[in-house]
């Protein structure tokens, strides 16, 4: 860009195009008069801007209200934002299924679609049942693949900058891939890749649980549970993308690994079998001894995990996802466990998302890296530094 100083007119075009636009986003038609008295720019300011935007296609110039149909003269001219002049995708790629949204550029959802997949499928048949979901959702609702702007993936696994996926056991071939480049191959546009956990968070501030709160973590619940926090109301990730792994803390020598802890007999469970662990969970409700036994053994590791984090972040609402959150019993001994543990005990809520979470946070990221080309938005929650 070279270097930009106060004098720049492109940089003061680019600053007023994106106060009009911020004025626009919210969905109302606005007229001359209200986006001067909106942005506090001059109206010959405000008319030239507007002017450039609808060459841009960014704005279009709306019907004038009924009322002032009524009224005697010429009405005044109306301008609203064009969602519809883009869209984005938000894709969560787990162990048994993948899932797609789709929105305009106001991130408001107006296509869904999920499509099963086996626990043990390769990397290659994964990323095609991506490609169908999308495909699909796409189909059902009109919109043309080349108006996408960008794409935000989610999927476990410690995710570098560029998309590569650095270490994924919970998937088959997913150590090593490069996930970020693969996609680009079917989008071209910007493709963004995030931890599941992290962007489990990023739904849950956004729409969810924890939309007050710019303290928080984000547990994904499972026999091997992830994390991820937001501190300050930005995406905490660590210096190499590994921040809230709370899963690995067993291999300090804490206790058992993850898919004994669940088992009822001398075998390990699989880590993504979750009926296995639903049928424990079902056993223990019903006074099963073994089971009632695993089940603590589960919620204990589970607090444990938490309260380490909660320690470290001290964040203000500890939001809890994942499969294990639908399962009994797991709220009311966190909140009793972390009050004991932790120096300032945090709000504990369940997700408001549910199995959506991860998809819509891969739509907030999405929606993110478009904030930040169309109306210069800095420091946005998901922007790498």
């Amino acid at each position: 860009m070279g270097r930009l100083t106060g004098g720049d007119p492109s940089l003061l075009r680019r600053i007023n195009s994106a106060v009009v636009l911020h004025a626009l986003r919210g969905g109302e038609a606005r007229t001359l008069t209200d986006l001067t008295r909106l942005t506090g720019l001059s109206r010959p300011t405000v008319e030239g801007v507007t002017e450039g935007l609808i060459e841009a296609g960014l704005v279009v110039e709306a019907g004038p209200e009924e009322r002032e149909v009524r009224r005697q003269g010429r009405p005044a001219r109306r301008f609203r934002f064009r969602a519809e002049a883009g869209h984005l995708l938000g894709i969560e790629i787990g162990p048994h299924r993948v899932a797609a949204l789709l929105s305009g550029l106001d991130g408001r959802i107006i296509g869904a679609g999920t499509r099963e997949v086996a626990e043990d499928a390769s990397a290659d048949e994964r990323l095609e049942r991506v490609r169908a979901a999308v495909a699909d959702v796409l189909r059902r609702t009109g919109v043309a693949r080349g108006t996408l702007r960008a794409v935000g993936v989610g999927t476990p696994g410690i995710v570098e900058a560029d998309g590569t996926v650095r270490l994924g056991t919970a998937l088959p071939g997913w150590t090593g891939l490069a996930l970020g480049e693969r996609l680009r191959r079917s989008f071209h546009c910007p493709v963004l890749v995030e931890n599941d956990a992290n962007a489990a968070a990023v739904a849950e501030h956004w729409k969810g649980a924890a939309i007050d709160s710019d303290d928080i973590v984000f547990v994904l619940a499972g026999l091997s549970p992830g994390a991820g926090s937001l501190i300050g109301g930005r995406l905490h990730r660590g210096f190499g993308g590994a921040a809230g792994e709370i899963g690995a803390l067993h291999l300090l020598g804490r206790g058992e690994a993850p898919e004994t802890l669940l088992s009822t007999t001398d075998e390990p469970l699989h880590p993504l079998d979750e009926q296995a662990v639903a049928e424990v969970f079902a056993r223990a409700r019903h006074g099963d001894e073994r089971a009632l036994a695993a089940v603590g053994r589960f919620t204990q590791r589970l607090v444990h995990d938490v309260g380490a984090l909660v320690l470290a972040l001290d964040p203000e609402v500890v939001v809890v996802g994942g499969w294990a959150a639908g399962l009994d019993g797991i709220l009311p001994p966190l909140r009793e466990e972390l009050a004991r543990f932790c120096l300032r005990p945090p709000c504990v809520k369940l997700s408001l998302l549910g199995e959506a979470a991860v998809a819509t946070g891969a739509l907030r990221l999405a929606l993110d890296h478009v904030e930040e080309q169309l109306f210069a938005v800095e420091g946005t929650v998901t922007a790498r530094r």
